[in-house]
């Protein structure tokens, strides 16, 4: 199997969907001979900033001398970008190898009368098989939906960390905040340490999952915060408190940008801080290197081309249109804006909208590399009371240069709305950067 035909087989797992529920993967790892458990790993999940997070503590694992694997979703241009080791992600060769072994056993369980495996479920089998072959040390793991019936859910991890909690996938986490918190809480294990940046009732249930199974739980704003301290538009320097620690105003620098990214580093510094207790080779100097150092693509990134100021972000739901809204506000407060929006149809895009837009903002909009995106048009519509000017242009390579145009230089181009969105268009206007 080459890397297209790969791809091919993925697509063809789409017909099933997202079926919850822990049953299938469980059976493709014992096939696989358990794999997630031949290293430690660290368990994310939160409604938003969990790959923030990911990419935080592995870049401070890997900062430690420590062997380490990531899994992240969604991707924004290959499938290969999901699963990394040491920073660089899988190759397509090897993913299309560890594909192949991987589907032998689907088609095992199919012949023995046991339910496919989803997409999700063989990509989350394909990296914990591969981290095994690389014998890394620890991997960190991303959860891909809510967390107590994510496929993810099979490890016992050293730290369990829950970024948020807020109204998002209800109809597959219960209708409710109290619903999705317990899906959130699902990922709490018998004795295994949390870190959360969770408040107000999903707080409160985090906290009693957590009595239930004798974890300690480390709550930001209460146990340990970071401090913002300033900015200089690339670079955020910041203060990590824990009185708890015995810690006092430890600075260190943060290359990633946005408000959130304050509590993010946070829960992540945290989190590192609990690694230390079992693993001496994670030291607060190799915190503050990683930090320092630390990408995340498409996460209020900037992107800029010529002389023109880009903001990349990938926010896709009220509570990320809340941190870009306030980020946007912090660093740019003066800068007319231009934005370059694409929103998937079944998203709160009225509740996005009210939250992101300004009045003399410009808005050109267009089509997310998804079956579940809103009809440009319809999306104008409901742009338009928000906004001085709107512009819908479905061809994103055409849209990205009128908003370029629209821009001129002279303000701030903001790309935001959907992963689907701006992984693709990050790429052109990398491509024209060359």
């Amino acid at each position: 199997m080459n890397y297209q035909e790969a791809l091919a087989y993925l697509e063809g797992l789409n017909i099933f969907g997202i079926k919850l529920g822990l049953t299938r993967i469980q059976r493709l790892l014992e096939l696989l001979d358990v794999p997630q458990e031949r290293y430690r790993t660290i368990h994310v999940t939160g409604t938003n900033g969990k790959g923030s997070v990911s990419a935080m503590l592995a870049g401070i694992l890997r900062r430690s001398d420590i062997h380490t694997g990531m899994y992240s979703s969604p991707h924004l241009v290959s499938y290969t970008e999901r699963i990394q080791v040491d920073g660089q992600p899988i190759s397509e060769q090897e993913f299309a190898d560890c594909l192949s072994t991987i589907r032998t056993y689907v088609e095992q369980m199919v012949a023995e009368g046991d339910e496919c495996p989803t997409q999700f479920e063989v990509l989350t089998a394909l990296a914990f098989f591969y981290f095994a072959m690389r014998h890394v040390e620890y991997a960190v793991i991303e959860v891909g939906l809510g967390g107590l019936l994510d496929s993810t859910n099979v490890i016992t991890p050293e730290v369990s960390v829950i970024t948020n909690v807020t109204f998002e996938h209800a109809d597959r986490c219960g209708g409710t905040i109290e619903g999705i918190a317990h899906h959130k809480a699902g990922i709490i294990k018998e004795g295994v340490p949390v870190v959360t940046a969770a408040k107000g009732i999903p707080l409160e249930i985090l906290r009693q999952e957590a009595a239930a199974r004798n974890a300690d739980i480390f709550v930001a704003g209460e146990d340990f915060q970071t401090d913002y301290i300033s900015c200089d538009g690339r670079t955020q320097k910041l203060e990590f408190t824990s009185a708890l620690l015995g810690v006092m105003k430890v600075p260190y620098e943060l290359h990633l940008l946005g408000r959130h990214q304050v509590e993010n580093s946070a829960v992540a510094v945290m989190a590192a801080n609990l690694i230390h207790n079992i693993d001496e080779r994670v030291k607060e100097e190799h915190i503050a290197e990683a930090l320092k150092l630390v990408t995340w693509p498409a996460r209020f990134e900037r992107v800029d081309y010529k002389d023109q100021k880009v903001i990349i972000d990938g926010a896709h739901n009220p509570a990320g249109m809340e941190a870009l809204r306030s980020s946007l506000d912090l660093y740019f407060p003066a800068e007319q804006r231009v934005l370059l929006l694409g929103i998937l149809k079944d998203k709160d895009i009225d509740a996005m909208l009210d939250i992101l837009l300004r009045p003399n903002d410009t808005v050109v909009v267009t089509v997310p590399d998804s079956e579940r995106a809103s009809d440009p048009q319809e999306l104008a519509k409901q742009v338009a009371p928000h906004v001085q000017h709107v512009e819908a242009i479905a061809d994103n390579g055409e849209a990205l240069n009128r908003a370029l145009e629209l821009a001129n230089q002279e303000k701030l181009l903001v790309m935001a709305g959907s992963l689907y969105l701006v992984g693709g268009v990050r790429q052109l206007l990398l491509k024209r950067k060359g």
